[in-house]
């Protein structure tokens, strides 16, 4: 029950009527007051509270005031008498109440049962059902432990459902593949193996590495192995998404050795939903890498040929001067030689480097895109095929077809060995190609011959920007899975009242002119501001890539009552750790109670758990390891410690 009460909610909820003060009677000032808080409060609650001190000062003020008794009578209240428990039954009367029997324990499971959205039996929602259906059948909640029962119940036969669902959706084929995944044993013609035998579901679990070739293959291996496993598409309709994260967190927290001691049809649950949120995460690290992919060949060659020029050419300085006197020896002898006139003022050097100079930045944009089409051709292009051969994009805009013509194309002549496109083949370049890639595209613009390689490079660069804008998704990502799915079911009755929710205006141009506009004149304002601002300064190093430097803030002014409070502190409990200020909280809190498990129950004792999840807490918050804080010879080892932090 909260503590903080406004007048106006006290008068709301805890003001006596007639009917209640003649039911209250006169049974002496302590056991009057005694009655009305436990009437009132439990008209507002819907059950009785375990102990006075739950009860707010404001509440306990506010009845004592109406029956005209001093407030400080409820230190001496008691609600574990005999008397008190007679009380209750009386206010549970009074109120049309009964007590909770034996029979109803089923009733409330067969309500709740439907409703378990979750694993655990203590979730928020869950004990509000069950309050709720109790108070809608008029009866008394039992105790706290009884209700945990209760809901545990619950969740134990939904479950049971869940996984007879799922199992049964599961070929026999795919079983025992899962059962492939975790094993360990080592090969038959190899009998004393020197290492460990790592298991399959092991590199299916790992993350993906930098942006490479070979990463892009170890993905792509992943990708197949999953797709192989042979999950239904509609595996796991009807389980709550909340509760496949959960098995799938319990599944990679566990070892194949305690994944193999699970019941056949837990283990297969626990690994399908590890491989069915592996398989959407594999395709969005495929995706991202096709993305990094793009763009990192298009960097990489605009470095590269800034290298290469900066260490071909010489800036040429005072070009103006040069000319200076270039024209005026010309203009000195019109009829002189070049040699004998010309190389004087301006020696030969210098003209061939201001020729190299002109002729870089005239041709650098050239430059650029052949280095990028090389490096696609020459290291990526293979990777590229690849992804583009195992991803399926998708595209719900007609608008944005011709990167889907584009797409299918390529699909069309992966296996050929040609240079070129057939004059034959309609080849979309609208929407496809930008204008700046034509001359690089068409090898002869007359008979309009399409490079292969440059435009697959064209393709790449379009795809990348569809596919951040969503304009292309991706069948079985999840970041990049149809946007159509990320809208309510009823977005197309509601989409007026939609758009009002979220203050946003239903044309798409006004949106696009509104961003436009807080866009421009956030930059204007930077304009404005950036000249004069002492803290901010623009840096243009020699390689041309500009960049801002922020001055660190300066610091805050230190609190007035810190040093107080830090002396405070140290004469009340001198030399004391972080960890015994962590275990102190701990107890006058209890905020351990709030790191629930991932497995299906808890056998480990609640005071061993609270130790060493203070321990692992420690460890983790201060930066010292697990190792550390178990090696002091205390009861926990570390790879306690590493159990209760990967449960």
């Amino acid at each position: 029950m909260k503590y903080d009460w406004s007048s106006e909610e006290l008068v709301q909820h805890f003001t006596l009527t007639r009917i209640e003060r003649d039911f209250l009677g006169f049974k002496g000032e302590m056991a009057s007051l005694s009655l009305a808080v436990l009437l009132r409060t439990f008209q507002v609650q819907g059950h009785f509270l375990n102990s006075p001190q739950a009860v707010a000062d404001t509440i306990v003020r506010a009845l004592a005031r109406q029956l005209a008794v001093s407030p400080a009578l409820w230190d001496e209240v008691d609600w574990t008498s005999r008397t008190a428990r007679r009380y209750r039954d009386e206010v549970a009367q009074f109120c049309g109440f009964r007590a909770f029997r034996s029979g109803d324990e089923d009733h409330l499971i067969a309500h709740l049962t439907p409703l378990v959205a979750d694993l655990q039996p203590d979730v928020e929602r869950l004990k509000q059902q069950s309050e709720a259906f109790l108070r809608e059948q008029r009866i008394v909640p039992p105790s706290a432990e009884r209700l945990t029962r209760c809901r545990r119940t619950a969740v134990n036969a939904q479950e049971v459902r869940w996984i007879q669902m799922v199992q049964q959706g599961l070929s026999t084929q795919t079983r025992q593949a899962f059962d492939a995944l975790i094993s360990t044993d080592a090969a038959p013609d190899d009998d004393q193996p020197l290492l460990v035998i790592r298991s399959t579901l092991a590199t299916l679990k790992d993350t993906a590495g930098r942006v490479k070739v070979d990463t892009v293959l170890e993905e792509l291996a992943k990708l197949a192995e999953l797709r192989a496993l042979g999950l239904p598409p509609h595996l796991f309709q009807g389980v709550p998404p909340r509760v496949v994260g959960q098995y799938r967190h319990r599944a990679a927290s566990e070892p194949p050795r305690e994944l193999r001691r699970h019941p056949e049809a837990l283990r297969h649950v626990l690994l399908a939903a590890l491989c069915w949120e592996r398989l959407a995460e594999v395709t969005d690290d495929l995706v991202e890498l096709l993305i990094s992919v793009a763009h990192h060949i298009g960097t990489r060659a605009e470095s590269k040929v800034e290298a290469e020029l900066l260490r071909q050419l010489r800036r040429v300085r005072g070009k103006s001067a040069l000319l200076f006197k270039l024209a005026k020896a010309a203009r000195a002898q019109p009829e002189g030689a070049v040699r004998a006139v010309i190389y004087p003022v301006v020696p030969e050097p210098i003209l061939d480097d201001l020729i190299r100079e002109m002729e870089a930045e005239n041709s650098y944009d050239r430059q650029v895109r052949l280095v990028t089409r090389n490096s696609y051709g020459y290291h990526y292009r293979r990777a590229v095929s690849l992804l583009l051969d195992a991803l399926i994009f998708r595209c719900n805009n007609d608008r944005h077809r011709p990167i889907m013509r584009a797409l299918d194309l390529l699909s069309k002549y992966r296996d050929r060995r040609i240079q070129t496109f057939p004059l034959s083949q309609e080849v979309p370049l609208g929407g496809v190609v930008k204008d700046d890639w034509q001359p690089l595209v068409l090898d002869d613009p007359e008979s309009r011959k399409v490079n292969r390689v440059t435009y697959e490079m064209c393709v790449l660069a379009t795809l990348r920007d569809k596919i951040r804008c969503k304009e292309v998704w991706i069948e079985g990502a999840r970041r990049f899975r149809n946007p159509d799915d990320d809208l309510p079911t009823d977005f197309e009755d509601r989409r007026a009242e939609y758009y009002s929710a979220l203050g946003q205006p239903s044309e798409a141009q006004t949106f696009t002119c509104q961003l436009r506009l807080r866009m421009q004149t956030a930059l204007d304002a930077l304009n404005t501001n950036l000249p004069t601002n002492a803290s901010v300064k623009l840096i243009a190093p020699k390689n041309g890539k500009g960049r801002l430097s922020v001055s660190p803030l300066s610091a805050l002014p230190e609190p007035q009552n810190i040093t107080r409070l830090a002396a405070a502190l140290v004469q009340r409990w001198p030399m004391t750790n972080l960890l015994d200020v962590l275990k102190e909280t701990e107890l006058r809190t209890g905020f351990t109670d709030v790191f629930q498990t991932a497995a299906a129950r808890e056998v480990l004792s609640r005071d061993v758990v609270q130790r060493r999840l203070l321990l692992c807490l420690h460890g983790i918050g201060t930066n010292a390891g697990l190792k550390r804080m178990c090696s002091g010879g205390g009861e926990d080892s570390f790879a306690d410690l590493q159990y209760i932090r990967r449960r």
